[in-house]
């Protein structure tokens, strides 16, 4: 039982909204980054993409270039530039990696005992999440700081609006409070309106407490952080007062699956290379991720409230993805935002399914399109914070660009057809005899586009076979041959992503809104009819490529069937990679390991040990607060009263629970009658509550049921 109230004396601070239109305020401590290092980078990028573009022109232009083909050359000119950067940055941060490795000092620093002067809090923000899973990772990382050089506290600030899983949130608090030592501080807040989502979240933590704390380092639900890492990011935030956050690159933990064992195995070993060219290139104006972060509070407060955007969802509203936008006016107001591809210690889960990422790909696209109002209405950006954005922005249109390149060839492949009955000769060839393009350059440039769109994967694989650890736990066989898989995955893979980010983007320019929901954390199995009933989008798109591509030439569907495969085994692929069988064959055959998977971190195996100890919770429902006293006693200390309404405001859903109380004469009737946001409101307001019950007693009124 807690004998103590869940959360600190409040001392907060301001954190008000950032106008768009407001011009930057500098901090003049914060020293600048080497202008040349962006300067390189993109003017390298935009010259091989010109160069790619005059190359499709002349590819094109054999006897003028038609409408359609204009068409083409614009959207392939978007599409290469989006691939030029990701070669230049990645060829970038191959070389900053591979330097890393033969320097001592880019090694994960071990932190020493020299005390840490400012106070840093660990938030979990958590929605309607497993609970066994959070509090394992809380009480594990809150033990693994107890005898840190510093003074650390965890704040788990839960969004949760599903009154059941509020309740066993309650009883995994208690549970984690009896199991902790004396004197470790651990604190619950759950909000009683969840404004705003995560941003909101963090806001109303930093806007109660943030006083109370120098340095927030962020969770997400499914984050693992070493407590090293946790140590030297509170240091280096001590040893830099113009820094304002440190990211973090997290690489993937825990998969069981065939397709989380595929991602895990891609971002343990191109994450290296990648986020060390972003690094490179951006140095103090990075970006954030929303987690497996640290910020300095009075920076976030002072810089990066968030404003709503005008209008209504999706593209109005809350920002959804808040974290680039933070970043960005951490930097319009002088902040250091670093990126830190040398610290390791760094975990989080991935989605088990291609379903599962799709489902999280739609909030991620719709706060990625919000970002485009961000570009136009923010004044002060910095070019770098910028170029942040439109990637963001540019992950998720590249799709439907990708898209619409096939499906403009392909009609100018048809007008072909009409215009000349003959088209292929008799010899087969890898591209079709268009009397409107230069084929042997087509060729070129088609093989000049594969290989640097598939440079990372080798960049990755030198590094696997260069770097002492990769050696050590996975082996350069091994390593080859996981490539080898991941490629072949992938690519099969790509086709379905595609559809599923274009039917996202769609989403969003048509108005609906992806609201917020859990995401999922281990494998659901989808049955096959789920599977086949998510994945018909991409299945007749798929057929309807083939057939077109079979009618004009079979070796045309040969050259588009990359494509169409993987949209015609969609349904299967996605249900075949998403169970843990098929993981666990691909371990068997020593295939998709990394080091991570052989060697786990400590962080995921002391969490995993905990869960245990929240399984069978026992909490109480709704109906035994009615009948047990001691039980609304018991959890008066962990409740949060604080409602965020004006004076004159009510809160809809509780005003709505205290009504049904008029009108309904047996508890039972009452119970049934409830909504879910009215149990909730109840909860949140144990005086309500208690109300209710009195109402009742004075009827002399009790369970039909008989419950006790």
């Amino acid at each position: 039982m807690i004998t103590s109230r869940a959360r600190p004396a409040e001392l907060p601070i301001s954190m008000p909204d950032q106008a768009f239109d407001t011009g930057p305020t500098q901090n003049a401590r914060a020293p600048k980054s080497f202008l040349w290092r962006k300067i390189m980078v993109f003017s390298l990028a935009l010259a091989l993409a010109a160069w790619a573009t005059v190359e499709m022109y002349h590819v094109l232009n054999v006897s003028g270039v038609t409408t359609l083909e204009k068409m083409l050359l614009g959207v392939f000119s978007l599409n290469i530039s989006w691939i030029a950067y990701a070669f230049v940055s990645s060829t970038i941060g191959f070389l900053a990696a591979l330097t890393g490795l033969f320097n001592a000092h880019r090694s994960r620093p071990v932190s020493g005992s020299a005390l840490i002067s400012g106070r840093t809090v660990v938030v979990f923000p958590i929605y309607n999440e497993e609970v066994e899973r959070v509090f394992a990772t809380v009480e594990s990382t809150a033990k693994s700081l107890a005898n840190a050089p510093g003074r650390f506290e965890c704040f788990i600030l839960s969004d949760t609006n599903d009154p059941e899983v509020a309740l066993q949130e309650e009883a995994a608090f208690e549970r984690l409070r009896s199991r902790l030592a004396p004197g470790t501080a651990v604190h619950y807040r759950r909000r009683t309106m969840n404004l705003h989502r995560k941003a909101g979240n963090i806001r109303d933590f930093i806007s109660r407490w943030g006083g109370r704390y120098d340095y927030m380092i962020v969770f997400d639900a499914d984050s693992f952080m070493e407590s090293d890492t946790l140590i030297e990011l509170a240091r280096r935030m001590d040893a830099s007062p113009e820094t304002g956050l440190i990211q973090t690159i997290p690489q993937l933990v825990g998969g069981r699956t065939l397709f989380a064992r595929t991602q895990q195995f891609a971002a343990a070993l191109y994450g290296p290379v990648l986020g060390s060219g972003l690094a490179w290139w951006a140095q103090n104006e990075g970006n954030f991720w929303g987690h497996n972060a640290i910020l300095r509070i009075s920076a976030l407060a002072n810089a990066a409230g968030l404003p709503e955007i005008p209008g209504r969802a999706p593209f109005g509203g809350s920002i959804l993805s808040h974290d680039f936008v933070e970043a960005a006016l951490l930097r319009r107001a002088g902040w250091n935002v670093q990126i830190a591809p040398e610290l390791g210690g760094s975990f989080e889960q991935g989605p088990p399914s291609i379903i599962d990422l799709s489902i999280r790909d739609r909030r991620w696209c719709q706060g990625n399109m919000q970002h485009m109002a961000v570009l136009l209405k923010t004044r002060g950006l910095t070019f770098t914070s910028r170029m942040h954005l439109i990637i963001g922005i540019f992950s998720y249109l590249a799709s439907p660009l990708w898209l619409l390149f096939i499906t403009v060839g392909m009609l100018l492949s048809l007008q072909n057809m009409f215009l000349k009955p003959q088209y292929f000769g008799d010899a087969a060839s890898l591209f079709p005899s268009w009397p409107v393009i230069d084929s042997e350059r087509s060729l070129n440039l088609f093989i000049i586009t594969m290989a640097i769109l598939f440079a990372p994967k080798l960049y990755g694989l030198i590094y696997g076979l260069a770097a002492p650890r990769w050696r050590r736990t996975v082996g350069p066989v091994k390593t080859f041959m996981s490539v080898l898989a991941e490629t072949v995955i992938s690519v099969l893979i790509a086709p379905v992503m595609l559809v599923e980010q274009t039917i996202a983007v769609y989403r969003v320019f048509s108005g609906r809104d992806g609201g917020w929901n859990p995401q999922a954390r281990d494998s659901n199995e989808y049955s096959l009819h789920d599977t086949f009933r998510h994945h018909a989008p991409a299945i007749v798109l798929g057929t309807v490529l083939n057939v077109s591509a079979f009618a004009i030439s079979p070796i045309f569907a040969a050259w588009l069937a990359p494509a169409t495969i993987g949209m015609l085994l969609a349904a299967t692929l996605s249900y075949w990679t998403g169970r843990t069988k098929s993981g666990d064959f691909a371990r068997r055959m020593n295939l998709l390991e990394s080091p991570e998977e052989i060697d786990p971190p400590q962080s995921y195996l002391d969490s995993v040990a905990d869960r245990a100890a929240y399984e069978n919770l026992g909490a109480p429902s709704l109906n035994h607060l009615f009948t047990d006293r001691n039980l609304r006693n018991r959890r008066t200390h962990i409740v949060d009263t604080h409602w965020p309404l004006a004076h004159s405001e009510v809160h809809t859903p509780l005003a709505l629970a205290r009504a049904r109380a008029n009108r309904l004469a047996t508890i039972d009737e009452y119970l049934s009658a409830l909504e879910p946001k009215e149990k909730l409101a109840l909860l949140n307001s144990p005086g309500d509550l208690d109300a209710v019950i009195d109402q009742y007693g004075m009827r002399g009124l009790h369970f039909s049921t008989g419950t006790t």
